[in-house]
C-alpha cells in the first residue's frame, strides 16, 4: 500500500502571497454572489445593533441556519459581518451598506451588479474583448435597455432604485463642490431624476433650472421638481435626448455620468451643448475614471460590464479631455467630487 507523507510546514508558509491572492480572484464570483444573497434574503436589515446567532437570524429570515452559518462566515472573510468569539454575527461598516434604510446604502448597487442577466455576459467577456463590441444582442436578441423594458422587470426596477440611490448620494457633494457665482440658469443634461439640479437650487435660492432626459426619465423626477415640489416654480423639464437636441439655454451645464457610450454619442452630446450654448457658457462633465482614482478596482470592473451590456467605456482623464476639446470646448480643471467621481470644468469659446 502506497503512503503518502505529509507536507512540511514549511512548503505551505512558502507558498506565494501571489498564488493565494488567485485562488480568491478566480472565486470571485462566489464573493459576488454571497452578497447578493445577504442582500437580496435581508440579512442585514434583520442584524440589529446586538450581535445575533445564525440561528436568531435564520428564524427572522426563514433560512435553514447551518447554510446562513456559511454564508455569513464567507462574508466575514471580506469583512462584511464579523463573526465574534462566542460564533455570533455582528455588523461592520461594510455590512451596515447593505440594511435598506441606511443612509450610505449599497444594497440596490449590489443587486444591480449581480443581477441575473450579468451570470450570463460575464463568461462571454473574451468575445467582446475580440470584437470590442458588446455581446448583449446576441445573447438576448434585442439591445440591452430593450431587454430590461420588456423583459426583465424586476431587473429594471433594481436598476432604476440603484441609479436613484447613487445620485442622491453624490448629488450634495456636486452641489458643495460647484460654485455658482455669477450663475442664474443651469441645465441638467441627461440628469435622470434632477437629484443633483434639486440639491443645487436648495443651496442656490436665486438660481432657476432645467432638467432634460428622455420622457420616460423625467416623468418620474424628483417630486420637489415636480408641480406642486418645492422647487417646481425654478424648474423647467424638458423630455428629450441629449444625443439629438438639447433645446436649452443656460450658464452652466451639467453632464454626469452618461458620457459612457461610443465616442460618436459623446461628441454628439457635447456639440450639442456647444452648439446652444452662449459664448463663455461653462460645462461641467462628472464621470467616473479608470484612471488616477481610488476607486480603479470598482471602475474598471464597471467599465468591462459597458462593454458587455451597451458596448460603451468608462474614461480616462485624457479620453476625456480629447472628446470635450474635440467637440469644441475648452478644458481648465479638474478637481475629485468623491473617490469615484471626477468634475472637468470646461467652456464654451468666447
Amino acid at each position: 500500500m502506497t503512503t503518502v507523507s505529509p507536507r512540511p510546514a514549511s512548503t505551505f508558509e512558502s507558498t506565494p502571497q501571489s498564488a493565494m491572492r488567485m485562488r480568491e480572484l478566480v472565486f470571485g464570483a462566489a464573493c459576488a454572489a454571497a452578497v447578493r444573497a445577504a442582500a437580496r434574503l435581508g440579512v442585514a436589515d434583520a442584524l440589529g445593533d446586538a450581535p445575533a446567532t445564525a440561528e436568531e437570524l435564520a428564524a427572522a429570515l426563514n433560512t435553514e441556519p447551518q447554510p446562513l452559518r456559511r454564508l455569513l462566515r464567507a462574508l466575514s472573510c471580506y469583512g462584511v459581518f464579523v463573526e465574534t468569539e462566542d460564533g455570533t454575527f455582528a455588523h461592520t461598516d461594510m455590512s451596515c451598506m447593505l440594511r435598506e434604510d441606511a443612509p450610505n446604502s449599497l444594497r440596490y448597487i449590489a443587486l444591480w451588479c449581480t443581477e441575473p442577466w450579468t451570470w450570463d455576459a460575464w463568461p462571454r467577456l473574451d468575445d467582446a474583448v475580440r470584437s470590442g463590441k458588446s455581446i448583449f444582442h446576441e445573447l438576448y436578441g434585442k439591445g440591452f435597455f430593450e431587454y430590461l423594458h420588456q423583459d426583465a422587470h424586476e431587473s429594471a426596477h433594481v436598476f432604476n432604485r440603484a441609479m436613484t440611490t447613487s445620485s442622491v448620494q453624490s448629488a450634495l457633494e456636486v452641489a458643495e463642490l460647484l460654485d455658482l457665482t455669477g450663475i442664474r440658469v443651469v441645465a441638467d443634461i441627461g440628469g435622470g431624476q434632477g437629484h443633483v439640479l434639486a440639491s443645487l437650487l436648495e443651496k442656490h435660492p436665486d438660481v432657476r433650472g432645467t432638467l432634460l432626459d428622455l420622457p420616460d426619465v423625467v416623468a418620474k423626477a424628483d417630486p420637489r421638481l415636480r408641480a406642486g415640489g418645492s422647487l417646481a416654480e425654478r424648474v423647467r423639464i424638458v423630455p428629450g435626448d441629449c444625443r439629438e437636441d438639447i433645446p436649452v439655454e443656460a450658464d452652466l451645464y451639467i453632464v454626469k455620468n452618461i458620457l459612457e457610450w461610443d465616442d460618436e454619442s459623446t461628441l454628439r452630446t457635447l456639440g450639442n451643448i456647444v452648439t446652444v450654448a452662449r459664448p463663455g457658457a461653462r460645462v461641467v462633465v462628472i464621470e467616473n475614471l479608470v484612471d488616477d482614482t481610488p476607486s480603479m478596482r470598482f471602475t474598471t470592473a464597471m467599465d468591462l460590464l459597458l462593454l458587455l451590456n451597451v458596448g460603451g467605456a468608462k474614461h480616462t482623464k485624457a479620453s476625456l479631455v480629447d472628446r470635450m476639446t474635440e467637440a469644441g470646448l475648452l478644458v481648465g480643471e479638474i478637481r475629485p467630487v468623491n473617490a469615484y467621481l471626477h468634475a472637468f470644468e470646461g467652456a464654451v469659446p468666447e
